[in-house]
């Protein structure tokens, strides 16, 4: 029998089936979320299925609200208040509007450990792989299932092995790593797998970089993503949790069974970005022409850490962004925020001319930090520029650094003219 790989060894430890790829399999749950998006539609769900029975653990379960933070209409507000109500008479933490974006919330407060399976109404909740956690988006329905059972099933996906080589002479950030796999990997290469990858431009990443890459495997059509833990990961997370031991990490037997084997060369990598109207539609920006910027946006669950904050600040403090442009910033957490504000980030970049937003998902909610006007373009963090998604502009899609540089100069650059 083939050894397995990272997710088939946490399947197999929430499950008492034998787990193999294509199998569908009933899994244990260590942590059922929902957030203000979809969440009411599970509160309904519950009440029509379930009545006032209870939770199955209500230690383990979640609601999170980031999407839309504080309400920004009457249908939002009382969407919330749905399931506020709803966790007092079952005794569930709200991480609410103050909070951040949920997923890195879980992450901060140690609810997401080494070799966990969490799930929640986020289509982004496989970032958590960053955590060496199987993390997956669900339906209300299924979540509603998970609230009240703390099991649901699942297809044991396939895994994808990615190997990357080379070593660029530009000094690459996580979000150009993170765009020429997704050039390379398109949304097809991966689609519906695990994906584990491999080799030194990866093995460099810090945890905020980690979380960056592991945050577009959507994006990539992928499952979930794993990376293998190096000494300065097991710190970071223990730094970001205050948690002093961490459950073992879950590593792929030598002879794993892998649907593929991908390598990819990033030796020519350079300042990337992806064009609309889809975030496979990557390239490097010295391919493109002059391109004139009206908005930037710095955040999402992609780039809010408060390493991505730091680049913008060292780029822009005591600077001023250039006539005409606007740019928002989001921290992705509380914890985040704080951090910025205590060491003078924020007071800086609001010099520099910056709108300085509270925690949430910001500029991936629709309109919740502003849009774009038609023909406008706005250089983003997030990880989606599909049309109409943050108005009738164009959203190109890049790192903070990239971001900071184009407000500054008025167009799309690479470095300060």
């Amino acid at each position: 029998m083939n050894g397995k790989t990272v997710i088939e060894k946490i399947f197999q430890n929430h499950s008492q089936e034998e787990i193999e790829p294509g199998k569908i399999v009933w899994i244990n749950l260590d942590v059922v979320t929902a957030r203000d998006f979809a969440g009411p539609n599970v509160v309904k769900s519950y009440r029509k299925f379930y009545e006032s029975q209870k939770v199955f653990d209500p230690s383990r379960i979640y609601f999170t609200f980031d999407l839309t933070v504080p309400p920004k209409t009457i249908q939002y507000a009382n969407n919330q208040q749905i399931c506020r109500e709803f966790a007092r008479e079952q005794g569930i933490k709200v991480f609410d509007v103050d909070q951040g974006i949920g997923t890195h919330t879980l992450m901060e407060h140690g609810y997401v450990t080494p070799g966990s399976i969490v799930v929640g109404t986020d289509s982004h909740m496989n970032i958590l792989g960053a955590f060496n956690c199987f993390g997956q988006g669900m339906g209300d329905v299924d979540i509603t299932f998970g609230y009240r059972y703390g099991r649901t099933w699942f297809e044991v996906p396939p895994t994808t092995k990615v190997i990357l080589k080379g070593s660029p002479e530009y000094n690459y950030n996580a979000k150009d790593l993170t765009l020429k796999i997704l050039g390379e990997l398109q949304t097809n290469r991966i689609l519906g797998n695990a994906v584990e990858f491999y080799g030194e431009p990866i093995e460099k990443l810090d945890l905020a970089g980690r979380i960056t890459l592991l945050s577009m495997i959507t994006e990539m059509g992928g499952i979930v993503g794993f990376i293998a833990f190096n000494e300065n990961t097991i710190s970071e997370i223990q730094a970001m949790t205050g948690l002093t031991e961490l459950p073992g990490e879950i590593i792929a037997d030598p002879d794993a069974n892998y649907a593929e084997v991908i390598e990819i060369d990033v030796s020519d990598m350079e300042p990337m970005l992806s064009v609309p109207p889809y975030p496979h539609n990557v390239k490097k920006i010295s391919e493109l022409d002059r391109v004139k910027v009206d908005f930037g946006f710095i955040g999402s669950c992609t780039n809010g850490r408060i390493e991505d904050i730091e680049t913008v600040w060292n780029i822009l403090k005591g600077k001023k962004i250039a006539d005409g442009v606007r740019l928002a910033i989001v921290p992705a957490t509380r914890k985040v925020y704080q951090e910025a504000m205590q060491r003078g980030m924020l007071n800086d970049l609001f010099e520099a001319g910056a709108i300085i937003s509270n925690p949430g998902c910001g500029g991936c909610a629709q309109g919740h930090i502003g849009m774009t006007g038609k023909n406008e373009v706005m250089l983003s963090t997030g990880n989606r520029n599909f049309p109409g998604k943050q108005g009738d502009g164009l959203n190109y899609l890049t790192s903070p650094e990239i971001v900071a540089y184009s407000v500054l100069n008025g167009y799309i650059s690479a470095e300060e003219k």
